[in-house]
């Protein structure tokens, strides 16, 4: 594939004049609307938007590359555009920019285009190939250009591939290495990369860049050549693996410092006078994640935590699911899902799964936070929550649930941080035992103290909200249904969930209509979250990431199994936003239930003890509705995804 097959004439627009920023930016996606590779131009422009915001991608030297990753590109491709006057693009160099390159990428998994759009990137750090663009008179001329310099790259590669090794130099006994990395991988990632060969090759230095891209890492550095390196540069603008470069010399910097001085980067990486980097388990700071804001810090920490921890709440809960299909529920209503040795046995695999659901959670937002020394504090963290350990009973009685692992993860981890903080007074000679005695020790030690104020508080607010229930039992049925089904959706396994999933066992205990009422409408208001889920990944599908649209149909079998965990993932990437419009669905389930009249004498179940719900055909639509109120709202709320 060539760059021309990405840049079509039609997609050229030579001499044009803009007013600004917005307007440049308007008339590029124009174009690529024009060439016919957007399937929706406003959806893509949110895109671009998005990606201005992390940082200019005017780069200097009269350059501007704006690009953007969206479901509403229909087919990758380039649009370019000179503006010979310049406009202010809030360049890197603070000049004015008069040569435009779009890029518009597919959130698919094909990436066969970004090796082009790479050599795109390379080819642009030619400052007379750029200056030739933007003199082109014609699109035609425009596009002669791009070929003649990318036959000329192309003959160079193959040189040297072709080369047995490379011609010695008079600098060649110093050998360099590097990582170049940007947010998106698509265009700075490349740039700085070629910036620093182009100055390693001037000045007759022997470097290796690795490119961490959108499609991967490409020239990924060996073990050999990192350990064979005088120097290692880092110019990334986010985190990447660091442990390996561990006892080198490192520089740390930004795609914006190799663009524009990769002359002085190299100059410095072969003086010698560079900091030894080791690598104790901090999380590497780069100017990307330095600049971020404390909420998107916390996003990250979280969603590393969520994505670790869907496989077991997929994998248990299905388990669970088929545990409750083969069990005979008139053995033993009390012990449904274990009456059988089969479904026992299907069960207590699902069951260990979810046991490890919490741990996980926590452990790997405290890994993100504080890198591998945050594991176990993490891990320790969301066990104590799973238990309720306290003061008063270390075996645990009161867990915290889901909302105590969050609490864990992130306590866990800035207790590593601040246990890091604290031991740098500490002699060079101690070094080595930092992250596999102190951080362990003395963060689990810490972790379980906190550990043991938050469960207490939890079981607290348990006892005060069974108080209230059981008060507004003697007043407005459909309004109790309500709050029970919203409180089986407001955290979903946490305290507030248990809490009304506790009531309701309480109340079949009574073993009467009004009981029976309860536990049908606790029921339905924990089925409702994943299936609205499913539904609006269904229907809304922009609404969510490429992972969570194949991660979605499986909910339907959670709901369906009365597992109402199976939100959470989705719930715990966008709170603000999936929360209160599960909540609200969950309340009409529960409400509606009540006002049918629907009972149900077994407490666990979902669709599998259906045959011994009372009016069984209303319980199904309160179910339908509260799912499909719940999907519209998501779809009325929740912001696009960006991937």
């Amino acid at each position: 594939m060539k760059i021309t097959d990405l840049l079509k004439k039609k997609g050229i627009a030579l001499n044009v004049s803009a007013a600004d920023q917005e307007a440049a930016i308007d008339k590029l996606i124009e174009l690529h609307s024009k060439v016919g590779n957007l399937s929706d131009a406003g959806e893509f422009k949110k895109a671009i938007l998005a990606r201005e915001s992390k940082g200019s991608t005017a780069i200097g030297m009269g350059i501007a590359v704006p690009h953007g990753k969206s479901s509403a590109v229909a087919k990758a491709g380039v649009t370019a555009m000179t503006i010979p006057s310049g406009i202010d693009y809030k360049s890197l160099d603070g000049n004015p920019s008069n040569l435009f390159f779009m890029i518009a990428a597919p959130d698919t998994a094909a990436d066969t285009h970004l090796e082009v759009l790479s050599k795109l990137m390379t080819l642009l750090m030619d400052q007379s190939f750029a200056k030739k663009l933007v003199d082109a008179k014609t699109p035609e001329e425009f596009l002669g250009i791009i070929d003649e310099k990318e036959d000329e790259k192309d003959k160079e590669e193959a040189a040297k591939k072709a080369a047995a090794a490379p011609a010695p130099t008079a600098k060649a006994a110093k050998k360099l290495v590097g990582v170049t990395a940007c947010p998106t991988g698509i265009a700075h990632t490349f740039m700085a990369a070629e910036a620093l060969e182009l100055k390693a090759k001037e000045l007759g230095y022997e470097i290796k860049v690795e490119k961490d891209g959108s499609g991967g890492a490409k020239d990924v550095l060996t073990s050999a050549e990192i350990a064979a390196a005088d120097a290692v540069i880092v110019a990334c603008d986010k985190n990447i693996e660091m442990g390996r470069f561990d006892g080198k010399k490192v520089i740390i910097t930004s795609t914006k410092e190799a663009i524009h001085s990769p002359e002085g980067l190299i100059n410095k990486a072969v003086s010698g006078e560079v900091n030894v980097y080791h690598h104790t388990g901090a999380v590497t700071k780069t100017d990307d994640s330095s600049k971020e804001s404390a909420g998107r810090k916390a996003y990250k920490h979280l969603m590393n935590g969520v994505s670790h921890m869907l496989p077991f709440v997929i994998g248990g809960g299905i388990l669970i699911a088929i545990a409750f299909l083969l069990d005979d529920y008139s053995i033993d209503p009390s012990n449904f899902g274990s009456n059988t040795p089969v479904a026992a046995w299907f069960k207590s695999i699902g069951g260990a799964a979810f046991g490890f659901m919490l741990p996980i959670l926590a452990g790997f937002i405290a890994q993100s936070i504080a890198d591998r020394p945050g594991l176990a504090v993490g891990f320790v963290g969301g066990y104590l929550a799973s238990t309720g350990a306290t003061f008063v009973s270390p075996g645990g009685d009161i867990p915290s649930a889901f909302l105590g692992a969050l609490v864990a993860g992130f306590v866990g981890g800035y207790i590593v941080l601040g246990l890091r903080k604290i031991c740098e007074v500490l002699p060079p000679a101690l070094e080595g035992i930092k992250p596999v005695l102190i951080y362990p020790l003395i963060g689990t030690l810490l972790i379980g103290l906190v550990m043991c104020l938050i469960n207490p508080v939890v079981g607290a607010l348990n006892a005060w909200i069974s108080g209230v229930l059981t008060g507004m039992s003697s007043g407005s049925i459909i309004a109790l249904g309500a709050l029970l089904g919203a409180m089986m959706a407001t955290d979903m396994g946490g305290p507030l969930n248990k809490a009304a999933y506790a009531f309701g066992l309480a109340s079949l205990a009574n073993q009467n209509e009004t009981g029976y009422m309860i536990m049908a409408a606790i029921m339905v208001g924990g089925m409702v979250p994943p299936i609205a889920i499913a539904l609006a990944t269904i229907f809304f599908k922009k609404k969510f990431t490429a992972a969570e649209r194949k991660s979605g149909p499986v909910n339907f079998i959670m709901g369906l199994s009365f597992i109402t965990e199976g939100a959470i993932p989705y719930a715990a990437a966008d709170p603000l936003h999936v929360i209160p419009s599960l909540l609200v669905g969950s309340g009409v389930a529960g409400a509606l239930s009540m006002a049918f009249k629907c009972t149900l004498m077994a407490p666990h179940g979902g669709i599998f003890v259906f045959p011994v719900v009372g009016n069984v055909a209303m319980y199904l639509v309160a179910l339908l509705i509260g799912s499909v109120v719940g999907c519209g709202l998501l779809g009325i709320l929740k912001k696009d995804a960006q991937e």
